[in-house]
């Protein structure tokens, strides 16, 4: 079922990024517009896509009452376009489901999103196939290394590595859990977890695989007229070096302008 294409609900605007900044915010110059803010979606580090000059596109808000009348869709970076929208991966997935593209997921019988398990926690997507439970977390990935492998995440992430134990807990014989890595980088020859920006979130995605939890990754090329899930990208959870990573890192951050930590 794959490639499978998704065409966009509105056209993109083209711009320059000027900067981006208090987590949320991003300045653009569209052109006959002027110098605009937009909605930065991201609220993470935004490794590598945050350099000011580059290519950007932007939607327009459907919502007149919105205040900030702009979202920031897509970065491109040497060539390579990538997705800057992190609530986009759950609107694929969502879209996969529906038409059982993804074969190690469909067949299903049901299907609830953001579903309540356990004491406090919500699931991105819970399926069903008779009497078996498939509870599967959807993260996002865009940081795409001179290696040729994607790596997530990009910043520590606590929340993240909360989410692999929790589905670790739920292992029986009726259910399992599943993390979909949605790859909004083009290209990658697999996905890595990152020693080198979160190494617990690292060694608990190693731990809790050993108990059961299943690792899937997807790759999503981004053009402005559409997206295109292309094919199922290996999770490679084998020791490497991580030394490359640390220089890749502060070339990036040099890049964007500003030390690493700050926004």
């Amino acid at each position: 079922m794959l490639p499978f294409r998704i065409p966009r609900s509105q056209p993109l605007l083209e711009g320059v990024l000027e900067r981006r900044y208090k987590r949320f915010l991003a300045d653009v110059t569209l052109p006959g517009e002027g110098t605009v803010t937009a909605h930065c979606v991201n609220p993470g580090a935004m490794e590598g896509l945050a350099r000011p000059g580059i290519r950007v596109w932007l939607s327009r808000a459907t919502n007149p009452d919105r205040k900030l009348k702009f979202t920031w869709e897509l970065a491109e970076v040497d060539g390579k376009i990538f997705g800057a929208d992190t609530t986009e991966p759950n609107r694929i997935v969502k879209k996969l489901l529906e038409a059982h593209a993804l074969p190690w997921l469909a067949g299903w019988d049901e299907m609830r999103p953001e579903k309540k398990y356990g004491e406090r926690s919500r699931i991105d997507f819970w399926l069903k196939r008779g009497r078996k439970e498939i509870f599967l977390e959807v993260k996002n990935c865009h940081l795409l290394y001179p290696d040729g492998r994607a790596y997530f995440p990009d910043s520590v992430s606590e929340r993240a590595a909360g989410h692999l134990r929790e589905l670790a807990a739920l292992r029986s014989w009726k259910a399992r859990g599943e993390v979909l890595f949605v790859c909004q980088a083009p290209g990658a020859k697999a996905l890595r977890p990152s020693d080198a920006h979160d190494p617990t979130f690292a060694a608990t995605a190693r731990e809790v695989r050993g108990q059961g939890v299943s690792f899937a990754a997807i790759e999503v090329i981004h053009t402005p007229e559409e997206m295109v899930v292309t094919r199922r990208l290996p999770v490679d959870f084998k020791p490497y070096r991580s030394d490359r990573m640390t220089r890749w890192r502060r070339q990036n951050v040099a890049l964007k302008g500003v030390p690493i930590g700050e926004d």
